[in-house]
């Protein structure tokens, strides 16, 4: 009896871890924490932006889902001074701060597994979000493993979730194998770059123009006003434009994924 017992107790185990599996999420976060500016003759601290984070977090985290964290090298992403600015929290300082304890105390947050490992644990997550911020512009958009996780994600048909800068991270991925080629993207827009630049970092940084080179490699960008809150869903690429497009993304994301439930 006490090893029919044991038998059922490790299958109840084995199922239950297995749902958990099904459920997580994959984020992958920059660890990036200085931008050069004007062909490095200006530094300036840069990172994760923080609502960017932590609002899809919040949200699909209600949602039931498990989240894991990944960065280059397993050390925890910094986060950008700029976002912490009340500014990006119209109407949320309560949930202000419950991010800044988050990112002190969450022990995923600030232990992070590598990006290796995501990939050798990649059918484990069936979802990937990358939240934005300058900093992934200088790591991620450089490093071999994005373009092996992107790519895995989109032939699985898994939502896929870039924030703000990180739909860059689609040009990683070369033209002939860029499983991407004509959806419609979103990103942060041209003139909001412009005025990120012009009026907050008072700088250039190398890696610009992202709506231009998207366009080129072959995706339909679309965009709205400056501050708008929105974002584009086209089959599980889920897009949004800046740190006021929370809403919009984290709508589209959860249908992404119901969708992705519904597929299966």
């Amino acid at each position: 009896m006490k090893k029919l017992t044991s038998i059922i107790l490790i299958a109840m185990l084995s199922i239950t871890t297995a749902l958990a599996q099904s459920k997580t999420i994959l984020f992958v976060l920059s660890v990036a924490d200085t931008l050069e500016l004007n062909n490095g003759k200006k530094l300036r601290q840069t990172g994760v932006f923080l609502n960017e984070l932590y609002l899809p977090y919040k949200e699909i985290s209600n949602a039931g889902y498990n989240v894991v964290f990944a960065t280059p090298d397993g050390i925890p992403a910094t986060i950008d001074n700029e976002s912490i600015n009340d500014k990006y929290w119209k109407d949320m300082l309560r949930v202000k701060k419950e991010a800044l304890s988050f990112i002190k105390e969450n022990n995923e947050f600030n232990n992070p597994i590598t990006l290796k490992k995501a990939i050798e644990s990649k059918k484990d997550y069936i979802g990937l979000v990358i939240p934005g911020g300058q900093g992934l512009m200088i790591d991620l958009a450089h490093n071999k493993n994005i373009p092996i996780l992107l790519k895995h994600f989109a032939k699985e048909k898994k939502p896929t979730g870039l924030i703000c800068h990180a739909p860059s991270l689609i040009l990683t991925i070369p033209k002939e194998e860029n499983p991407y080629i004509g959806f419609k993207v979103n990103s942060v827009s041209p003139f909001e770059e412009f005025v990120i630049e012009r009026f907050i970092m008072k700088g250039k940084p190398k890696s610009r123009k992202i709506a231009r080179r998207l366009r080129k490699l072959g995706l339909k960008y679309k965009r709205k006003f400056p501050k708008s809150n929105f974002a584009v869903k086209d089959r599980n690429l889920v897009t949004s434009q800046n740190p006021y497009s929370g809403t919009a993304f984290n709508k589209l994301y959860l249908e992404a994924l119901l969708e992705y439930w519904e597929s299966k």
